[in-house]
C-alpha cells in the first residue's frame, strides 16, 4: 500500500458534517443577501488558461497559482481568484448587457501557501462584484452588502477597516520615488514595522517633512476623525481627492445606518498594482486575520479589452465558519426526528411512511432488521433518536405521525 493512501495532501482539509452543515447554513445565508440585492449568481471553470491571470494588474503572484499542463500543452492554472475570471467572462460575454453589471459568486479558489502557516490551498469564497459604475455611491453598496451578509450571519463584534490607495500614491507621486523603492515602503508599511521603515526612509532622497508622513501612516487608524489629522498631510490633489472620497463614502453608509462598523485605516497598502481606490477587509476580535476584503479595481477589465470600472469583495468562508464557532454561533445538526423500522415483509410500507413523514418535515432514518448488527433500539440510542415506528407491529391501515 502506498504511504499516502490514507492521507490528503497538505494545504488541503476533508469537511466533516458538522462543518459541512453550517457551511452550507452560513453560504444560503450569504446568497439570500447577494440575490436579495439584485447580484445574479454565476459560475466559472475551475482551470482556466495561465494568460487569463498574467495580466499587469493581478492581485495574485505566479508562484502562488497550481498549474497543469493540459491538451495541446497549455499551461492551465485552478482558479487563483474569482474576479480574474469574471473580468474575462464580463469582457466576453455581457458587453451587449446594460450597466451596471451585478454578479454574485460562491465556488473554491486554489492557490499554494505554505501549509505550516495554517493556510490552506483550496478556498471557498462568497463574493460580488459591482462592475461598470464609479463612484462612492457603487463603493458603499458593496461594502453595505458585506456588512448585511455578516449581520444576518449573526456575527459579533466585527469592524470593516477601510483604506484608500489613492492616498498612498499621491505620496509617492509627491516625493518622486521610484516603483522598486515604492514597493519596499507599502511593505513596511502594510506590516507596520516602523523601524525598518525608518532606516529604509532615511537612505532615499526625500524632505523630512514626507519621511515624517510615511512614518505617520500606519498610525493613520481609528475613527472618522482620523481624517482630520491626514487633511494636514494632503498636500496634493491626489492626496485630497483620494480622502473627499473615503468621507463621501461614510456618509453613503452612516446613511444605510453602517457607519458605526467603519475605522479608517490609510496604512492599509496592499496590492496596489491591483486596486485603484477604496480598500476594505473585515476583522473580529476572535480572529487575527481579514473573513473578508475587497475594494475597486478599475484596470482589470480593461486587460480583456472592456475598459469599465469595477468595485467588490470577497468572504473567506472558512475563516467566517472559525470566527462563528469561537463565537458560539454555529448550531448542531438536527438529530433525526424518527427510526422507520422495517424487515423484508414490510418495506413497501415502511418505505410509504417514511416519504410521508418526510413530507411532513421530518428527518427520517430506514432501519432494515434484516440486515443490521444492532438491533432497533441499540442503533437508535447511538444515534440519538427518540421514536421508533416498527413497521411490523403496526396494525393495518394504521398511519403513523
Amino acid at each position: 500500500m502506498s504511504i499516502y493512501k490514507g492521507h490528503i495532501p497538505e494545504g488541503l482539509q476533508d469537511c466533516m458534517p458538522e462543518e459541512c452543515f453550517n457551511k452550507r447554513r452560513i453560504e444560503n445565508i450569504i446568497r439570500r443577501v447577494f440575490f436579495s440585492r439584485g447580484y445574479d449568481e454565476i459560475e466559472t471553470p475551475v482551470f482556466e488558461y495561465l494568460d487569463v491571470f498574467t495580466n499587469n494588474n493581478g492581485s495574485i503572484e505566479q508562484d502562488q497559482m497550481l498549474k497543469i499542463v493540459g491538451p495541446g500543452n497549455h499551461i492551465l492554472v485552478m482558479r487563483p481568484d474569482m474576479t480574474t475570471p469574471i473580468a474575462r467572462l464580463v469582457a466576453t460575454r455581457f458587453k451587449d448587457k446594460p450597466l451596471p453589471i451585478r454578479l454574485s459568486y460562491l465556488c473554491n479558489v486554489y492557490r499554494y501557501q505554505q501549509p505550516h502557516m495554517g493556510k490552506q490551498w483550496e478556498i471557498t469564497q462568497a463574493g460580488i462584484e459591482l462592475m461598470g459604475i464609479e463612484g462612492p455611491e457603487a463603493d458603499a453598496e458593496v461594502v453595505s452588502t458585506a456588512i448585511q451578509c455578516f449581520l444576518d450571519l449573526g456575527l459579533k463584534d466585527f469592524q470593516i477597516d477601510i483604506g484608500q490607495v489613492e492616498f498612498f500614491n499621491g505620496l509617492i507621486e509627491e516625493a518622486d520615488i521610484e516603483p522598486k523603492a515604492a514597493s519596499q515602503i507599502r511593505v513596511l508599511i502594510e506590516e507596520k514595522n516602523i523601524l525598518a521603515l525608518k532606516d529604509f526612509l532615511n537612505k532615499l532622497p526625500i524632505s523630512i517633512e514626507l519621511k515624517d508622513i510615511f512614518m505617520d501612516l500606519p498610525k493613520l487608524y481609528g475613527n472618522i476623525d482620523i481624517y482630520k489629522i491626514a487633511s494636514r498631510y494632503a498636500r496634493n490633489s491626489r492626496c485630497q481627492k483620494s480622502l473627499q472620497n473615503i468621507i463621501e463614502i461614510y456618509d453613503i453608509l452612516k446613511a444605510y445606518g453602517f457607519h458605526e462598523f467603519i475605522t479608517l485605516d490609510l496604512g492599509m497598502v496592499h496590492n496596489l498594482n491591483y486596486y485603484t481606490g477604496i480598500i476594505f477587509r473585515v476583522f473580529t476580535k476572535d480572529l487575527g486575520f481579514p473573513i473578508c476584503g475587497g475594494g475597486r479595481y478599475d484596470k482589470l477589465l480593461s486587460e480583456f479589452g472592456y475598459d469599465i470600472p469595477a468595485t467588490g469583495f470577497a468572504i473567506n468562508l472558512k475563516n467566517t465558519l472559525m470566527t462563528l464557532e469561537r463565537q458560539k454561533g454555529l448550531i448542531n445538526i438536527p438529530s433525526i426526528d424518527i427510526l422507520v423500522v422495517v424487515n423484508e415483509w414490510h418495506r413497501k410500507r415502511g418505505y410509504y411512511i417514511a416519504q410521508n413523514l418526510r413530507r411532513q418535515g421530518k428527518r427520517v432514518e430506514i432501519f432494515d432488521s434484516s440486515y443490521s448488527i444492532y438491533t432497533a433500539e441499540e442503533y437508535a440510542k447511538l444515534k440519538g433518536i427518540s421514536q421508533i415506528i416498527d413497521v411490523s407491529k403496526l396494525s393495518e391501515g394504521e398511519v403513523p405521525c
